[in-house]
């Protein structure tokens, strides 16, 4: 049987003998699990309920036996108050990997329930390492830094551009900032990397949703393309045999998040409300309530991209620059 991820039923994590017996006698049992996983078997293959790791054929949260569905994998959860939400959701995924953190209150709460080695990526002096490293020191975790440049930006692109299923600006730049993150956790043994992807959508934290004028229908509809974000991640991370785990986007937690309205998650002019106080309880306050810009943004990485686009003749079209690249490869 090949597993790729890992698997829990009721909050228990299960061993590789359990889900070889589970998937073999017992479908009911099989459809109840929880976890990142795609596995296959016998013809039969089994996705996690929201598809976060990749599982060629197999749509996610279905299990497929030749080709037909013989079940959907959905774990029955109950009802539990956001910060024990997140906690569970860390917790299942803390017995190993690495924590990409960017200093903001999303990575940052991730850092402190899971305990495990950091990573952060960004140019010389860019916001997001000065940021980490300050996290990092107050809370007393490992923290490497990966350092790039001009050259390795524009070297990352090129092998970012032609996975990733979105040619997009942003798309391209978040993903050649993950490029990074990945090729580190390959070279230091972290299969799994704990990531705060998610948190946006579900709390409220884009800057646009101050002047939302249907805060609703713009959560939903962003939260309906997490599945593409997710898509894009991963596909950077198989370039180095990793794959990005998402705490946020654990059924617990997005069970927690649907119950908030949307109202309660942007107010006062503060994004992500209720995630910020359920961080409250871990994270100093300042740290909580810490407004900082995306990944892409804080690394410096998408500056260096727009400047490597005017530099190859796109002056006013980054999007052209990625098309060139693409199809130069």
């Amino acid at each position: 049987m090949e597993i790729t991820g890992w698997v829990e039923r009721g909050g228990v994590r299960l061993d590789e003998s359990e889900i070889e017996r589970m998937a073999r006698h017992d479908m009911e049992a099989l459809c109840s699990c929880g976890g990142e996983f795609f596995f296959r078997w016998d013809g039969c293959s089994a996705r996690d309920h929201f598809g976060i790791v990749p599982g060629e054929g197999c749509p996610a949260g279905t299990v497929l036996c030749d080709g037909a569905v013989r079940g959907h994998i959905n774990p029955p959860v109950a009802a539990m108050p956001l910060d024990e939400a997140v906690a569970e959701a860390v917790r299942l995924r803390s017995d190993e990997g690495a924590v990409a953190l960017s200093g903001g209150v999303d990575s940052a709460l991730v850092a402190c329930l899971a305990r495990r080695p950091c990573v952060v990526v960004g140019l010389p002096g860019s916001h997001d390492v000065c940021r980490a490293r300050e996290v990092a020191d107050e809370l007393d975790l490992p923290l490497a830094t990966v350092l790039v440049d001009e050259e390795r930006i524009e070297d990352a692109l090129r092998r970012v551009v032609p996975v990733i299923p979105r040619l997009t600006p942003v798309d391209a730049a978040i993903a050649t900032t993950l490029y990074f993150v990945a090729e580190w956790a390959n070279i230091h043994g972290h299969r799994r990397i704990l990531a705060g992807q998610g948190a946006d959508e579900l709390f409220g934290g884009y800057a646009r949703y101050l002047a939302s004028a249907d805060l609703a229908g713009d959560l939903a509809r962003d939260i309906a393309d997490l599945p593409a974000q997710v898509a894009r991640d991963q596909a950077v991370a198989g370039l180095h045999g990793t794959f990005f785990s998402l705490p946020y986007a654990d059924v617990r937690v997005v069970r927690a998040a649907r119950a908030i309205p949307a109202a309660e998650k942007v107010q006062g002019g503060v994004r992500k409300q209720p995630l910020r106080r359920t961080a409250e309880r871990y994270l100093p306050h300042s740290m909580a309530f810490y407004e900082k810009k995306a990944m892409q943004y804080g690394s410096g990485v998408w500056k260096t991209i727009r400047m490597l686009a005017r530099r190859n003749g796109y002056t006013k079209s980054v999007q052209g620059y990625l098309i060139h690249v693409r199809g130069a490869d």
